[in-house]
């Protein structure tokens, strides 16, 4: 193994919460009177720390979003989840490769505690998830692109950056990743490839991505 700790996002990495979300958030922008598609959000939003909406409408618009903007989409988002979220296809048996292999993994997620927590219960991926494998953007000053999240992830996991990789499917999580001087595998099963063109591999599937590791 060429890695000493591989770094998964979550949303759209490990459960597949991106057409979810990003539906609803098109949705609710919308009702709140900015007109977004969800190819809108998609390319706007995906990967983001709740801040950067709030940063990008009123930035945008002049406007800013309401108070309990985040509760509400949250308690959307969980609703829908416990109806319709599943794991990524294929990512559980690279889950268990990697612990066979004896190799460590966490998460670092722009997701809240409660959003990964809520995501890991409906998939059953809890079970390869205890407390101390979890990070979110809640845990430092900055989301991404900055690269604070992962750097925060590999100091708690005790591992140096140049010995991490990262398994993203956004832009701005490959642009975190380099910046914390990582290697990084961008997941184009959403993302078009040249917008994951900073990335060390690139990767279509799950089944891929367990070959890239070994």
């Amino acid at each position: 193994m060429r890695y000493d700790l591989v770094i998964f996002d979550n949303d759209g990495v490990l459960v597949d919460s991106e057409p979810i979300s990003n539906r609803l958030l098109a949705a609710y922008l919308t009702e709140l009177g900015h007109p977004t598609t969800y190819e809108d959000s998609i390319r706007d939003y995906m990967g983001s720390a709740m801040h950067r909406i709030h940063d990008l409408l009123l930035e945008r618009t002049g406007e800013r979003l309401p108070d309990d903007f985040d509760d509400v989409f949250h308690a959307r988002v969980f609703a829908a989840f416990e109806r319709e979220l599943k794991p990524v296809a294929g990512v559980e048996n690279v889950l268990e490769k990697l612990t066979a292999d004896g190799v460590p993994f966490c998460v670092a997620s722009s997701g809240s505690h409660d959003r990964i927590r809520v995501g890991h219960r409906t998939t059953g991926l809890d079970r390869w998830f205890d407390d101390g494998r979890v990070f979110s953007a809640q845990d430092v000053g900055r989301g991404k692109p900055a690269p604070d999240l992962f750097l925060y992830a590999a100091e708690r996991m005790g591992v140096a950056p140049q010995r991490c990789v990262v398994v993203e499917d956004s832009p701005l999580g490959v642009q975190a990743a380099v910046a914390a001087g990582m290697d990084v595998y961008g997941f184009t099963a959403m993302t078009p490839a040249d917008r994951l063109a900073g990335a060390t591999q690139l990767f279509a599937s799950m089944g891929e991505l367990a070959d890239l590791l070994v």
